[in-house]
């Protein structure tokens, strides 16, 4: 017996590797389910209930299709009901991720976004968010910076990639499109911020040196002036915005 090797896949990337930031791919998406009943019958079990409020979220992985990030994963939730409400009661979560699962399906159909016709928006209608399991649509990538240091950046879609954008059609077709970095603010902002905050002292005490020299000028001006006794405010008032100068400087 034998193990011919030649028709393996390429091995995949090493564990918690990130997909690089702005990165345009063809990606599937897949629902975990998380045992919560959604809105619909086919939408039993479907939803996870959030730990944190009465937030209730569709749980999905999506994988990249093809390209060379293909079978890399990355996870994310969208809210579809609870949560922060808007002034007339409405979820907040629930209006984003609308507006992004119409995105997906728009992409996936390759539906003009500006087509309102009865024919098109049909399309547009789901009997249940189950329908949108194994959905294959254009997107892309950044790596959202984590909040807290203890844990690991992540990969998240930036943006789905509609049919009337440039790069539709080739991400659709499998082709390395470049990449665009959304360019998020690093983790570690205010640790370099730091050497910048040191770097004032020197120059403020560095400020108050010639204030030191003029010190001696002024009480110069005044030693004269010290024996007439009338005319002992007539210097005192040079010297008196010399002071905020010096502050402000």
């Amino acid at each position: 017996m034998s193990y011919d090797l030649n028709d393996a896949q390429p091995q995949m990337a090493p564990i918690g590797e990130l997909i690089p930031d702005g990165t345009f791919a063809k990606v599937r998406l897949t629902i975990r389910p998380g045992g919560v009943n959604g809105a619909t019958p086919m939408d039993a079990g479907l939803l996870k209930a959030s730990q944190s409020s009465d937030a209730r979220m569709l749980d999905c992985e999506f994988t990249v299709v093809e390209g060379p990030h293909a079978r890399r994963k990355f996870w994310q939730s969208f809210t579809v009901a609870g949560g922060k409400l808007d002034e007339k009661g409405q979820s907040i979560g629930w209006k984003i991720s609308k507006s992004t699962f119409r995105a997906m399906v728009d992409s996936a159909l390759g539906l003009d976004p500006r087509d309102e016709t009865p024919a098109t928006k049909a399309k547009r209608v789901l009997p249940g968010l189950k329908h949108l399991d194994g959905l294959v649509f254009a997107a892309r990538i950044m790596v959202e910076p984590a909040s807290n240091p203890q844990y690991r950046d992540q990969n998240r879609i930036a943006n789905v990639v509609l049919p009337d954008e440039p790069q539709h059609a080739a991400v659709m077709r499998g082709e390395t499109v470049p990449p665009e970095p959304v360019n998020a603010p690093p983790r570690k902002a205010a640790s370099v911020a730091a050497p910048g905050w040191q770097a004032p002292p020197p120059a403020w005490g560095a400020a108050a040196q010639p204030t030191a020299t003029a010190a001696p000028t002024w009480g110069a001006q005044t030693g004269p002036a010290a024996p007439a006794t009338p005319q002992t405010p007539a210097p005192a008032a040079p010297g008196t915005p010399a002071m905020p100068a010096w502050l402000n400087g």
